[in-house]
């Protein structure tokens, strides 16, 4: 497998990196979080005048008609910077869910409004911390007349407060069906006080809300295991921009220890810390590299992709976890103050470690396949 970028490609990553450089400054984030984590602006840009809500949706539908790989390249990008912004949820969350499951007369209508940038979307994972997160579905719904009443309640939904459509998996009398619900109608929202200030969270309640049929865009009656190929693209984003933080939290550590002198010389000149700078980007660049293979296996439909995203996604939170705590050490006893921003990437590790289960399951999900590929 070839795991070059091309030239479009290339351009593409370096474009992104010059945009977010100058507008996710970490003065632009941090003005972000204090008014909740989300910059409507910068968000304006990059779905409508840079088109990247697109970027893995088909041309039919309104899309640039790329792949697994140019969308985990532009997701490395946003995670390098924090960006605080609804990309992960829409682009690689709710749209692969919509493509799979949605029937034909809705799917090209809510594809098009995300690829054009009209539409910000999430989803309401009933378990987000399990391998499974739809293992057990807390919504109901049921007909009232030719309108569905939903109730229930999911205990956090990623970037809810931003997005302008959520997609929600209600329990029917047999089966399941998905609900998209403009979140102007959803008056249950409750913000939490998170770890990461950079990913905004927030509870989701319906008490017997109604909503028009057409909200209901699955084709037919189908069961949790139909979302297991779509969540494959949510597994991969996450881990892009897993290793993308990572890479951004070691190259502020770089710069800081570049700058701070200690008995008359850079520290960055001792052997000590040039080992443990050494070692990160070996951590980085294996983790990189799987994710980069897992990308291009999913486009490819190949059979090992799912094991290969779960790998990816072992490695990517384990880089980011050690490039937070290096950079925390290595700030001294400025790491961990809120003025430097070596803790914000700690927060984004704490927080994505276990989401899609912790690496104990992942690993053991990864095992259980082994016999199987060596007979």
């Amino acid at each position: 497998m070839d795991l070059s970028l091309t030239e479009d490609q290339l351009f593409m990553r370096d474009e992104a990196n010059r945009f977010l450089a100058e507008r996710a400054s970490s003065e632009t984030v941090r003005a972000a979080i204090a008014s909740g984590g989300h910059d409507p602006t910068l968000w304006g840009s990059i779905s409508r005048e840079l088109g990247w809500c697109g970027i893995a949706i088909p041309e039919d539908d309104g899309g640039l008609g790329l792949g697994a790989f140019e969308m985990t390249l532009l997701l490395e990008e946003t995670g390098r910077r924090l960006t605080p912004v609804p990309l992960w949820t829409t682009v690689s969350l709710s749209a692969p869910i919509i493509r799979a499951l949605a029937a034909d007369d809705a799917r090209p209508g809510l594809l098009r409004r995300i690829a054009s940038g009209d539409l910000a979307a999430t989803v309401a994972l009933p378990r987000p911390s399990a391998s499974d997160p739809f293992e057990a579905i807390d919504f109901t719904a049921r007909l009232d007349g030719s309108r569905w009443r939903l109730s229930g309640r999911c205990a956090a939904v990623f970037n809810l407060a931003s997005a302008d459509l959520v997609l929600i998996p209600a329990r029917l009398t047999n089966g399941l069906g998905l609900f998209a619900i403009e979140r102007g109608l959803i008056s249950g929202i409750g913000a939490l006080d998170t770890l990461d200030p950079t990913m905004p969270v927030a509870s989701l309640s319906l008490h017997g809300i109604t909503v028009e049929d057409d909200a209901r865009i699955d084709r037919s009656e189908f069961e949790a295991s139909a979302f297991a190929a779509p969540m494959l693209w949510a597994r991969l984003g996450l881990a892009a921009e897993q290793v993308g933080a990572a890479s951004g939290c070691l190259e502020l550590t770089l710069a800081y220890i570049g700058e701070r002198v200690q008995f008359g010389r850079s520290i960055a000149s001792f052997q000590a810390v040039k080992h443990r700078c050494a070692e990160l980007l070996v951590r980085i660049g294996e983790a990189r590299s799987l994710l980069y293979g897992a990308a291009q296996s999913l486009s490819a439909g190949e059979e090992q992709a799912e094991a290969e995203i779960e790998g990816a996604g072992v490695l990517a939170s384990e880089a980011l976890w050690r490039a937070a705590e290096e950079a925390i050490q290595l700030h001294g006893g400025v790491g961990n103050t809120w003025e430097y921003d070596p803790h914000l990437y700690l927060r984004r590790a704490q927080v994505t470690a276990n989401l899609f289960g912790s690496t104990e399951t992942k690993l053991a999900r990864i095992a259980l396949n082994l016999p199987e590929a060596a007979a």
